[in-house]
């Protein structure tokens, strides 16, 4: 159940059989010329509302603009700073423990967002091993996920891509999205791409990421992207993430 379309009655009768909630988070952020600046919050957010309708489990609303600032050389491009994002990590957190939520299922799309999560979720502990935390707040759990990272997913992406796949404005993320999006997709996948496969390198802040990689992409050939194989991917990463969920509500 999506959060945003139950209302405040629907989420109460929810949390006298289920104290979980999915988080979708992702970024708002270039994704080379035939991807979608909205790419790792869209993914997210279509993953984790198909996970939610499988196990009835509460889909929070996406967090979709996330820490970015590398990519801040390319319109369209918008950022949190990292204590920023920790600050709403952390708020909505405590807003949903306010209401009895104690098990919190962070699904990402975005990999600039690990070590914030990361940071948050210790701030969150902090607060209860100091004593800070509100009084009323039970004991809380928190886990990230990352939908690219499941065994399925990974072997897919390998067997289509294999060194085309990339770091960043990937094949499979790329593929995904025109999955879940066919009409804008079939506006983008046009673009010509050159070269085919964008250069690697490491990158530092947006002023070095745009001199480095005029486009956007790093070492990515998101023209092998199709809505088929983005079916493959959201297909195998919803059964993933389903098993994972379950696993997470279950444990102690």
């Amino acid at each position: 159940m999506r959060m945003q379309l139950a209302t405040w009655p629907e989420v109460e009768t929810y949390l006298r059989t289920s104290v979980g909630v999915i988080l979708p988070i992702g970024s708002t952020e270039q994704h080379g010329p035939t991807g979608f600046v909205g790419t790792d919050a869209l993914t997210a957010e279509m993953i984790a509302i198909e996970v939610g309708a499988k196990i009835d489990a509460m889909v929070a609303p996406t967090i979709s603009v996330g820490m970015a600032q590398h990519h801040l050389g390319f319109p369209g491009s918008m950022t949190l700073r990292p204590s920023t994002l920790i600050c709403v990590i952390q708020d909505m957190i405590n807003s949903l423990a306010h209401h009895g939520f104690e098990r919190f299922f962070f699904l990402n799309g975005h990999g600039g967002n690990v070590a914030t999560l990361t940071a948050a979720f210790a701030e969150v502990y902090a607060e209860s091993s100091f004593g800070t935390a509100a009084s009323n707040r039970p004991s809380l759990r928190c886990i990230l996920r990352n939908w690219y990272m499941g065994e399925k997913v990974r072997k897919i992406s390998k067997e289509a891509f294999g060194d085309d796949e990339g770091s960043h404005a990937t094949a499979s993320e790329v593929a995904l999205t025109y999955f879940g999006f066919p009409n804008d997709a079939d506006r983008v996948a046009r673009v010509p791409l050159d070269p085919a496969r964008a250069p690697t390198g490491t990158i530092y802040d947006a002023d070095d990421y745009r001199r480095q990689f005029p486009d956007g992409r790093i070492g990515s050939n998101p023209g092998l992207a199709t809505e088929a194989l983005g079916k493959q991917l959201f297909e195998a990463s919803v059964e993933e993430l389903c098993e994972d969920y379950c696993k997470f509500i279950e444990t102690a």
